[in-house]
């Protein structure tokens, strides 16, 4: 449990190094401090402890207080087919993997982007449970393990009912999680800040780089519009608490992604 943790983007890296490529990357930020470490024991031994709480129907949150990194939650998606732990935080204690396991478990975990891997292989082994990210971001995988399951192209079924989709927006590897079943059957989107859910929560917008305001390539935004298309979804979960579109959020992020295209190429 001593791999050392960037303080500034949370992700867990295999051995002490100086730098945080994740970091350095211009989608993110070094510290304003400098690179800074931390680790699982740290933050324990400082305070932080597990959040898990109910953020939707068979919808659970799943963070810390007080909050690491950027402050995102994860969402433990509860499915008759099995578990599966969307995006991820830093820490995790033995009461944290309690409560999960009263919920069920985790027979998966998926993660929308390398911003939010966090402490994915602890979690994984807490649980035995494959992690899958995307081929595109091989690169950023900072922790290689076995549990990691890179799969390739433009969807992946995890389990019946459960799909990602590699909408490609902020990462070329940036997934985003769909449950058909969800809300009796109108579906549920699990975006992360993939299809960011903004403080307006009836919109959603698509960014290259969020804290250096870098917007996305259009082509990017219409490709993930392209690939959503067939897949029905009454509400969008962002990567906070409570950043959530809770009806037609099909039609928010069709309207969202006209607006951001009508702003980004100007047309009349």
């Amino acid at each position: 449990m001593r791999h050392p943790i960037c303080v500034t983007c949370g992700v867990q890296y295999a051995e002490p190094r100086d730098d945080c490529p994740i970091c350095e990357d211009e989608r993110q930020y070094v510290g304003w401090d400098g690179q800074r470490w931390t680790s699982v024991e740290e933050l324990r031994e400082s305070g932080h402890r597990g959040r898990v709480a109910e953020e939707g129907p068979g919808v659970y949150g799943v963070g810390t207080r007080p909050p690491t990194a950027i402050g995102q939650r994860a969402l433990l998606v509860r499915t008759p087919t099995g578990n599966v732990l969307w995006d991820m935080v830093s820490h995790i204690d033995d009461d944290m993997v309690r409560e999960v396991r009263e919920l069920g478990g985790v027979d998966a975990i998926a993660i929308s982007h390398p911003h939010f891997y966090g402490s994915m292989i602890e979690w994984a082994h807490a649980f035995d449970a494959p992690v899958y990210i995307h081929e595109a971001d091989r690169r950023w995988v900072a922790r290689p393990d076995e549990a990691v399951r890179y799969w390739s192209g433009d969807t992946l079924e995890i389990a019946e009912g459960l799909t990602l989709v590699n909408a490609g927006v902020h990462f070329a590897g940036g997934q985003v999680l769909h449950w058909r079943d969800a809300e009796d059957g109108r579906g549920a989107l699990f975006s992360g800040d993939i299809v960011q859910v903004v403080n307006d929560r009836d919109w959603v917008s698509f960014m290259y780089s969020y804290p250096n305001l870098i917007p996305e390539r259009p082509r990017t935004v219409r490709r993930a519009l392209r690939l959503l298309e067939p897949y029905a979804f009454d509400r969008v979960y962002g990567g906070w608490w409570k950043k959530i579109v809770h009806v037609d959020g099909k039609e928010a992020v069709r309207r969202s992604a006209d607006r951001y295209l009508r702003f980004a190429l100007d047309d009349e």
